[in-house]
Parts: structure tokens; C-alpha cells; sequence
């Protein structure tokens, strides 16, 4: 996402590089340049114009210190107005009721009982709440059993009626429900709905009536574009939501949802889904949206992302073993699935400064991984635990086992092999004060 727009903005920065100060001359053409990378991007052209114009205002009144080029500062006024023009903060979740209802509503195939799901993990693994997911879309097939399927995987228990075709009750009945056995946040997915068809808009802002949630939120799917801004518009009129919900940011998409909806619907972005397993799901920080746009990373995501997967004592007991050059193939399998549990490696890599724009050509297929795994699950336990045993008969087998060539196992090995005395030597210097800290378990 914003791979195009972070290039064209890159390219506008370009004509103030070796100007010695910023005047309504040289401003006018990176701003013309900026104003049609939004465009593009999918932003309406009034939303453009008129953040371009914001953007020109406070560069003209802003003197350039000697230590700043007139680029750098235009990019520093760029962030700030592009954080303001999403939300300028974080937006807050109101979780207060007893229990704590969530509606969730949008477009159909919006990504509504996917999110739904990743909220109530979400809630009940880092909020330290008791979800309820209620399956309220009584129309599409099999969407009860899809929200089953999901609240089995993350262990929140769904609401569902069988033979009822009434949402509104079912909504109602599930958080009766969840009152009387303690659940204290019920999700409500319901059905999607064109904001054309007025049955199902009556139903939708007749479930909220009936059960005053304290946050009804809209699902909006990135990949439409301005299409989807249109469409969040329509649905505020009728629903008067809290806030929206931006999936599928992982696919191609321009990005002008996520810079248009905000200033059309004025309300805030809470939350944004980024892939199918449950733990790519993050509220949304317009700061940092705004420093990944300008491809100036996202540092303290990528922080996060990693803590939320990072196990202190198993971190401990990893660097005793890297100290003794034992690091073996079941603990760079167990490192492997953590890292895949953050993300797309891509996208985390474009959340470290400057390789965004490294990467933008670089083809980085987490199948890959896939690969490398299949090579250390065709190893013996044995095996694992003892790298210097895989001799030719072994690594011939282990080619055979996996699927690859018996190149790519060499290949494999001899860079495991590298990378364990590489971080023997580096927990060594640590240990000496001589740099390397930061070393899992070291502060």
C-alpha cells in the first residue's frame, strides 16, 4: 500500500533539493506534482487541493534553518498536515458499557466477520477482556460457521440461533447472553449491505437502536478507493457511527480511503486489518501512517508487532545457548514462527527507515519461508538438536524429504552454520561492553 504515492511524493521532494530556501516559485511546482500523486492515489480532488494549500500556507510562513534543507522541512510539513488531514492521534475506543457492545456494519465482502474476530482476540489478548461474538448476518451462506470457525481458532465463544432470521432478536438475545454469563464486550457482526438497499439499512439503524451499542463501527475495504469514501459517507448519514475499520491495507491499493475518509465523514479511523491471520489487525496511528507514506518507516509499530511475539524467558534461554554456539534447527524454527506471526516480512521490513524505498523492486515471497521450514521438519529430532551430524547421506535425504535440491539444503546449512558462530562471536562482544547490546534478554 502507498507504494506509488511514497515514489511520487519522493519524486516532488526532488525539485527543492539545492535550493538554498523555499520561495512561491519553487514551492509551486512540488506542490502542483504533490496535489496530482493524490489524485492519483484515489483522494477526491477538492481533498487535494485543498491539504496542498494547508501545505503551501505553512511552508511559505516557515524560515529555513541552516542545518535544514528546504526538502527536509517540506517533508516535516508534509507529515504533520498528512497526520492532521487522518485524525492527528489515536481515537479512543469506549469499552464502558456492562457488557460493552460493538456493532459492526458495512459494504458486503468488506472483510466485517474477519475484523470482528481479530477485534475479540484482540480485546481478550491484549485488553485482558471477555469477548462474545454474536453471528448476526442471517443472509449470506455459511457465515455463521465462518464466525464459529474464527471464534474456535482464537478461543471467544460465538452467539448464534439457528432457524432465527431475525437479527435484531438475535443481537438483543446475545447480550442477554453475555450478561448473565459474564462476557463483558459483545460483538455484533452483521450482515453487508449496499447503502442503496433501504430494507437492509432500515435493519441495520434498527439494531442499533435496539441495542445502543457504545461503539458501532463502519468496515471500510481499502481496495475500493474513493468508492469506499462515498460509500462511509452514505452509511454516517444513516448510522451516525463512531468511528471506521480499514481492511485489506495489505493489498494494491492507492491509499486514498485511508487520506479521504476523515475529512468526508469526520470520524476517525479506530482501527486498521492488514492480512488474514488474526494478529495483523492494529488501531491506527495517523502519525505513523504519515511517516510510512513519506517512507520514513515505522519504527515503533515494528517494536510492537515484535514484543507482542517476544517470550523473555525463552529469549534468555536462547542467548545462554548462542553464547555456547549451541543454537540449533528447533530454535531457529521456534525464531521463524515468531517472525511470521508479525506479518508480511515485506511489510516489515518497509516499517524500518529507507528500505521501503530499497525494497520497492525486490520480490520478497513469504513462500520462501515455506521452503526453508520443509528442510529442518525432514531433519530427525536428532538432528535438529545436533547440526554438525547432517553429513552428505543425511543432507541428501533430508533434499529428498522436503522437496528442494540437495543445493539448496547445502546452501541452507552452511548458512545456519555462518550465522550461529556470527552470533556466538556477537554475544561474546556484548558480554564485553563492546557493543552488540540489544541482544535478546540483554537491556
Amino acid at each position: 500500500m502507498f507504494d506509488n504515492l511514497q515514489e511520487r511524493l519522493d519524486s516532488a521532494f526532488k525539485t527543492l533539493k539545492g535550493q538554498g530556501s523555499i520561495t512561491e516559485i519553487n514551492v509551486a511546482s512540488t506542490l502542483k506534482e504533490i496535489r496530482r500523486a493524490l489524485v492519483d492515489a484515489d483522494v477526491n480532488y477538492k481533498i487535494a487541493k485543498n491539504f496542498t494549500n494547508k501545505v503551501k500556507e505553512k511552508a511559505m510562513g516557515e524560515k529555513v534553518l541552516t542545518s535544514v534543507s528546504p526538502g527536509q522541512l517540506m517533508t516535516k510539513i508534509m507529515h504533520d498536515e498528512l497526520t492532521t488531514l487522518m485524525g492527528g492521534k489515536a481515537a479512543d475506543f469506549n469499552l464502558a458499557g456492562k457488557p460493552a457492545v460493538v456493532l459492526v456494519s458495512g459494504l458486503q465482502g468488506s472483510g466485517k466477520t474477519t475484523f470482528s474476530a481479530k477485534l475479540a482476540n484482540f480485546l481478550r489478548t491484549k485488553r485482558s477482556k471477555r469477548p462474545l461474538l454474536v453471528a448476526g448476518d442471517v443472509y449470506r451462506p455459511a457465515a455463521v460457521d465462518q464466525l464459529k470457525v474464527l471464534g474456535e481458532a482464537i478461543k471467544v465463544p460465538v452467539y448464534s440461533e439457528e432457524g432465527n432470521f431475525n437479527p435484531v432478536e438475535i443481537a438483543e438475545n446475545g447480550i442477554a447472553h453475555a450478561k448473565s454469563n459474564g462476557y463483558n464486550v459483545v460483538i455484533i457482526d452483521t450482515a453487508g449491505r449496499l447503502a442503496v438497499d433501504e430494507h437492509m439499512m432500515n435493519e441495520i439503524a434498527s439494531i442499533k437502536e435496539h441495542t445502543n451499542p457504545d461503539e458501532t463501527l463502519f468496515v471500510v475495504d481499502s481496495m475500493t478507493g474513493q468508492d469506499a469514501v462515498n460509500t462511509a459517507k452514505a452509511f454516517n448519514e444513516r448510522l451516525d457511527y463512531d468511528g471506521v475499520v480499514l481492511t485489506k491495507l495489505d493489498g494494491d491499493t492507492r491509499g486514498g480511503a485511508a487520506l479521504s475518509v476523515k475529512y468526508v465523514v469526520n470520524k476517525p479511523i479506530k482501527f486498521i486489518s492488514y492480512g488474514e491471520k488474526m494478529e495483523t489487525f492494529d488501531i491506527f496511528y495517523p502519525e505513523r501512517m504519515a511517516s510510512r507514506i513519506l517512507g520514513m518507516g515505522d519504527v515503533i509499530s515494528f517494536v510492537e508487532r515484535a514484543q507482542a511475539q517476544f517470550d523473555e524467558k525463552e529469549a534468555a534461554k536462547l542467548e545462554k545457548k548462542i553464547r555456547k554456539n549451541q543454537l540449533d534447527f528447533n530454535d531457529f524454527l521456534s525464531q521463524l514462527k515468531q517472525i511470521r506471526k508479525m506479518g508480511s516480512i515485506k511489510d516489515l521490513l518497509g516499517m524500518i527507515p529507507g528500505m521501503g524505498k530499497a525494497l520497492k523492486d525486490v520480490d520478497i515471497d513469504d513462500a520462501s519461508f515455506r521452503k526453508i521450514e520443509a528442510m529442518v521438519l525432514s531433519m530427525t529430532p536428532k538432528e535438529r538438536a545436533n547440526p554438525q551430524l547432517l553429513d552428505a547421506r543425511r543432507r541428501k535425504r533430508i533434499a529428498a524429504g522436503s522437496g528442494n535440491s540437495i543445493q539448496e539444503v547445502n546452501n541452507f546449512i552452511k548458512q545456519f552454520m555462518r550465522m550461529r558462530k556470527q552470533m556466538k562471536t556477537m554475544a561474546k562482544l556484548a558480554a564485553a561492553g563492546r557493543g552488540f547490546k540489544g541482544l535478546p534478554g540483554r537491556k
